[in-house]
């Protein structure tokens, strides 16, 4: 098939979504190999959108890269990155435009190798139809069951299986029929509302565009003209209103806006509205867009409202009617698609990004996790990279969601890895957990102040952290007996002694030495309140858990000592003789043997038990203390 010069500028017209015709959001996604580039790249051939030097250039770049022979590789125009040529895959979601009499159309590609199963995710959150591509000879493989998976959670309710490479099949019905039969399977546990099978090959052009003479015994659409006419009708504008408030405009003392994309919904002036997490009402006085001000708004318009009273809402807030409410919980259950290399922990302290806010927030508790091949649901500690889970999660602080299912703005988050800022996982939530709203917490009448003024002390958590033989414990007890001769209340909290009661049900994995550090940071947090000093002798070999209890108790009221020992003092000290028997196998995930230890970066307190006596260090904290006003307050 060859295509006819175009003027640039009908191209262009082509090219560009119409105001006029409806907008589909089309996904293609599947296993690396399969075929998606190509077939993006067909169809913009067909559809005459591609200027005659990019042909020029792909002609030449077929050739150079020789993946194709003397044939056009359609794969090249959307692998536009040279590391995807290089190595024949995609590695980025590359978008594409184009038209047709019918219809726009917004085209994501995304990529098939695992290694990017996070930018498949990106790509299907904002989709309305995934193509969903497999390759003839090979049939369902994993990736192809996990991107239907994640397709469905992300909220595609439309799937096109486009069997491809039919050509390398010699056309044969019964391989594609084979493979239907065996999508059905998969698809039966998925909420898909309707799953188009259309046999294919994109590098020949079969059922892209047209018909194929190749498959006579095909009775259906071809791909183009199903996406034509497919009905994927939505109700955002219907749907209540929520317009998270992406950033509070104080232009002047007498201007405050709030700023933000209507997630759903429509608002007009003069609508009695609610700030979704204070729950207080106002009226909306003006809606301030581009090129002036509007009566009315709806769904996706981005806007930025002002309110008829002085009501607080800040960045995060969701704004809707009175009568039509978000959720509004600090715990609720959601599905993850773990996308980190390093495995999920519960109770590990992660940022969560969600309607603009971002605040601290755990995993609970898992649920269980999805074999994507059976579709099985299996329990779980852990969620490994591209493993997905339902799980439940906690947030520091209140916010107004909606279930995904509802709302797909308001029903995401994401979550953030604190120290390397990398995205975690893709949250897709469910529904508020019912404790979460019938549990508050009850004031009490005496306060810490008043405990700690009791006491003539400041109350605080001494963390004492450091290899296993650096001397934690026996500092620790030393600091204890000089401030109880000076009259201070303390209590002292030791690795060895919690785990022979509220922490005896963890091991040693690194999820439960997680789990054993958030459990002794609660119970140190309300020590705290009751105007103790309380010591802590913990290992305690990740940062993120000390920071985690440094959040719970407040930055005054934390002071990290890092007893500092090199690994090999430790090893010879070796008091309890463990170092002996985890170098011997016999005790497995030790820390310095086959776990590792993450030193502070920057603690109060770092004082060697290689070059000082315990007792020479236990003195320094004291004087600490006592320099800092803390003790006979």
């Amino acid at each position: 098939m060859t295509a006819p010069f175009i003027a640039d500028a009908e191209i262009l017209a082509k090219a560009q979504p119409s105001r006029t015709r409806p907008t589909l959001r089309v996904l293609t996604c599947g296993s690396v190999d399969d075929g998606k580039s190509t077939l993006v790249g067909r169809l913009l051939y067909e559809r005459q959108l591609i200027f005659d030097d990019q042909l020029a250039a792909l002609r030449s770049d077929s050739l150079r890269h020789g993946t194709l022979g003397e044939e056009i590789d359609f794969a090249l125009l959307v692998d536009g990155l040279e590391a995807e040529r290089e190595q024949g895959i995609t590695i980025d979601v590359a978008y594409r435009y184009f038209s047709t009499p019918a219809r726009s159309f917004i085209l994501a590609d995304a990529p098939g190798h695992e290694q990017y199963t996070r930018n498949m995710a990106t790509g299907a959150s904002h989709a309305e139809i995934a193509i969903l591509l497999v390759d003839a000879r090979k049939g369902l493989l994993t990736q192809t069951r996990r991107h239907a998976t994640i397709a469905s959670l992300l909220g595609v309710r439309h799937i096109v299986l486009a069997v491809n490479k039919m050509d390398l099949v010699d056309y044969d019905e019964a391989v594609f029929e084979r493979i239907v039969g065996e999508f059905e399977s998969v698809a039966a546990s998925l909420a898909f509302r309707s799953v188009e099978a259309i046999p294919i090959s994109a590098r020949h052009g079969d059922n892209v565009v047209a018909d194929s003479a190749n498959m006579p015994w095909r009775d259906g659409p071809s791909l183009l003209t199903y996406l034509e006419n497919a009905d994927v009708e939505t109700d955002g504008g219907e749907a209540p209103l929520r317009l998270p408030v992406q950033w509070v405009n104080r232009r002047s003392d007498a201007f405050r806006g709030f700023a933000g994309a209507i997630a759903s919904g429509r608002l007009q002036v003069g609508d009695e509205i609610v700030a979704a997490a204070s729950g207080r009402k106002t009226t909306i006085a003006r809606i301030v867009a581009m090129g002036g001000d509007l009566f009315s708004a709806a769904a996706p318009d981005s806007v930025m409202v002002t309110f008829a009273d002085e009501i607080d809402a800040s960045r995060g807030d969701v704004l809707c009617h009175p009568t039509t409410r978000p959720n509004v919980a600090d715990q609720f259950a959601a599905h993850l698609i773990w996308m980190s290399d390093d495995s999920l922990l519960p109770g590990r302290s992660y940022l969560m990004k969600i309607n603009g806010r971002s605040l601290a927030a755990s995993v609970t508790d898992i649920k269980h996790k999805l074999d994507v091949d059976t579709g099985a649901k299996s329990a779980a500690k852990t969620l490994s990279l591209n493993e997905i889970g339902f799980c439940n999660v906690a947030t520091a602080a209140p916010v107004a969601f909606d279930s995904y299912d509802e709302n797909r703005t308001t029903g995401a988050f994401i979550l953030i890895d604190r120290f390397s800022n990398a995205t975690a996982a893709a949250g897709i939530i469910a529904f508020p957990l019912r404790r979460a709203t019938n549990i508050h917490l009850q004031e009490q009448s005496v306060s810490k102040a008043t405990r700690a003024r009791l006491k003539h002390q400041t109350p605080a958590v001494l963390w004492f952290t450091g290899l296993s033989g650096a001397g934690k414990s026996t500092i620790a007890n030393l600091v204890e007996s000089k401030l109880v001769e000076r009259h201070a209340h303390t209590l002292m909290l030791d690795g060895d002694n919690v785990r022979h009661g509220l922490n005896k049900d963890l091991g040693f994995t690194e999820a439960d030495r997680v789990e054993n550090i958030r459990r002794v940071g609660e119970v140190a947090k309300l020590m705290v309140d009751a105007g103790l000093i309380v010591l802590c002798a913990f290992i305690s070999p990740f940062r993120a858990e000390r920071r985690m209890v440094r959040t719970l108790v407040g930055e005054q009221e934390f002071i990290e000592i890092f007893i500092d020992a090199p690994l090999d003092v430790c090893k010879e000290r070796d008091p309890k003789g463990l170092y002996k028997r985890a170098l011997a196998g016999e005790i497995k995930n030790f820390t310095g043997v086959d776990q590792p230890y993450e030193a502070p970066e920057f603690p109060e307190l770092q004082l060697s038990s290689a070059e000082r006596s315990a007792e020479a260090i236990a003195d320094q904290i004291v004087a600490y203390l006592e320099a800092n006003g803390m003790l006979g307050v």
